[in-house]
């Protein structure tokens, strides 16, 4: 039987036939016209009047940054559970991180655990696998604290709040187009927002601050973090049919948990399929290890992926003076099953027996 990997990229004829078509064109594949395609059909998706493309999600947080004026001397807020590169992108900026614990229902920022300090400038809240808590309270969260609020929505592409896109809530959303997401150019992120001036930063700083695209004058310090059209290409193709691609996503999850509900020792985070677009897959497990089941699934035929650990307990981040205690108690126990968009029902359907045979 085939290996079933944990993630793999979706792609179809229409990526192969749309980059080949490109590449005969005489383009020079660095960013250019289909960049600018790319970027306004997210922002037409989106409802957001301003996107930019770069390098990558981790990238786009930390010109988000930048374009806020935040460093030496400022702190953020950042989850204790997420992915390492949200608080990367503080040090980078040579800022000062605070960790503060998640709720246990959505693995996101709790609010009443935050422990501000005086030179707090910025909040990062991260929508873990298209799950957000109460945005209207993080938004006036950080209004009455005079935040600003920056939504790391990389893995929260389609997701809604109340009817609203999450990335459209803060001051800037981004997005990631690694591998495993909804959409994927191999490599990539996106700052989408409102505000026309921090996009005309933004647009500078990762090219160099130069005054307008191919001329050599600078205005600034700024930094190579061009995309390409190339890349654009792919994502363009994705993006026609992404509805197909969000429904396809809750499919799968719906039928891991009809599939799976029952079982004692796994248990389902709470997920509105209305609103959310789970990037993958997650379990919690009960009074069972991590490494028994992820060893077992392998031993099938099955990939899976352990959660992130909790921030506080990797070595660049270690600290012991606050308890942390929803994200280290879920952390340890959360597993991410077999999600990929191309997986067909049988596929999925292995899965599940394969989990219940080992429950």
């Amino acid at each position: 039987m085939k290996f079933i990997n944990q993630i793999e990229p979706y792609l179809t004829e229409h990526e192969v036939a749309a980059v080949s078509e490109y590449l005969r064109s005489g383009s020079w594949l660095t960013e250019y016209k289909k960049t600018e395609e790319f970027e306004a059909n997210i922002a037409e998706f989106m409802g957001t009047k301003y996107v930019v493309v770069l390098t990558s999600g981790t990238v786009a947080l930390y010109l988000a940054l930048l374009a806020l004026d935040i460093g030496a001397g400022d702190s953020v807020v950042v989850p204790d559970y997420t992915m390492i590169a949200t608080p990367n992108t503080v040090r980078w900026a040579g800022a000062e991180v605070i960790l503060a614990d998640v709720e246990r229902e959505t693995l996101c920022l709790d609010l009443d655990k935050i422990q501000l300090r005086e030179n707090t400038k910025a909040l990062m809240y991260v929508s873990i696998n298209g799950r957000s808590g109460d945005m209207a309270r993080v938004a006036e969260f950080c209004r009455a604290n005079n935040l600003h609020l920056i939504e790391d929505a990389c893995q929260a592409f389609g997701s809604k709040w109340d009817g609203r896109k999450l990335g459209t809530i803060g001051e800037m959303g981004i997005f990631s187009f690694t591998p495993h997401k909804i959409i994927t150019t191999g490599q990539g992120g996106a700052v989408v927002t409102d505000n026309l001036e921090l996009y005309e930063k933004i647009k500078k700083l990762k090219d160099f601050h130069r005054t307008q695209p191919g001329v050599d004058i600078h205005t600034g310090i700024g930094y190579n973090f061009k995309f390409t059209d190339l890349q654009s290409v792919v994502g363009i193709e994705q993006l026609k049919i992404i509805e197909h691609r969000i429904e396809r996503k809750k499919a799968i999850y719906n039928m891991y948990q009809d599939g799976l509900s029952g079982l004692d020792f796994v248990e389902f985070l709470p997920a509105n399929l209305d609103q959310t677009v789970p990037w993958c897959t997650d379990l919690i497990l009960k009074d069972v290890t991590q490494d028994d089941f992820v060893t077992f699934l392998k031993d099938k035929n099955v990939g899976s992926r352990r959660f992130y650990p909790a921030v506080h307990t990797q070595e660049p981040y270690a600290q012991s003076q606050d308890p942390f205690e929803a994200a280290a108690d879920l952390a340890p126990r959360g597993v991410w099953l077999p999600s990929s968009i191309g997986l067909v029902d049988e596929d999925i359907q292995y899965v599940i027996d394969t989990i219940q045979y080992f429950g």
